[in-house]
């Protein structure tokens, strides 16, 4: 197993076809129940990740900003203002440290997936919400794999056992599968061509 060169795990799983099933590690999946079959190389959300960050950092200007005013109005119409002594200091330093530990955990979020790496992968959908993504540093085992299935879902006898890698990744992390143009409905992802 090649070493991972991010936070993502890669485990080595048995994808195995036996009695009508595939079984990738301990979930199985009854062949017939099998939409598609297919390779394709995911990756990160990169420029989302980005644009999240930037959201998230003027967001948390904006709230400083407007906390700042707020603190000064009130000083101003209490009459603290006049006094030297700036308002209350330990909530003004409670506001900054939330929003720094904000910016850390948005820098963080978005660090990660910047340093994603792509993936190629086996997906197999089914014709529920479940799929299975398995990867393998050989791209044509993969290729091959795909074949294995359909075939075994054409021919109720066949079986067949190999290694492969599975990895946990956040599927908001990373672009996968197609897009396509939806009409109605809501939370719909496009892609203009």
């Amino acid at each position: 197993m090649p070493p991972a060169a991010s936070a993502q795990r890669v485990i080595g799983v048995s994808l195995r076809v036996s009695r009508r099933l595939l079984w990738v590690g301990d979930a199985y999946y009854p062949l017939q129940n099998i939409a598609r079959v297919y390779t394709l190389t995911i990756h990160p959300r990169r420029k989302d990740a980005v644009l999240l960050f930037v959201k998230r950092l003027l967001i948390t200007g904006a709230v400083l900003t407007l906390l700042g005013l707020l603190a000064v109005l009130i000083d101003s119409s209490s009459g603290f203002g006049s006094s030297g002594s700036g308002g209350s200091p330990g909530l003004t330093a409670l506001v900054v440290i939330g929003a720094g530990a904000a910016l850390v955990y948005s820098l963080v979020e978005m660090l990660k997936v910047l340093g994603a790496p792509s993936h190629f992968v086996l997906a197999v959908e089914t014709s529920g919400p479940s799929t299975a993504v398995v990867t393998s540093p050989d791209r044509a085992q993969l290729r091959r794999l795909a074949q294995q299935i359909a075939d075994a879902i054409e021919n109720p006898k066949a079986e067949f056992e190999v290694r492969v890698d599975t990895i946990t990744i956040s599927p908001k992390h990373y672009y996968f599968g197609d897009n396509v143009n939806m009409y109605g409905g809501t939370g719909n992802v496009g892609m203009a061509s």
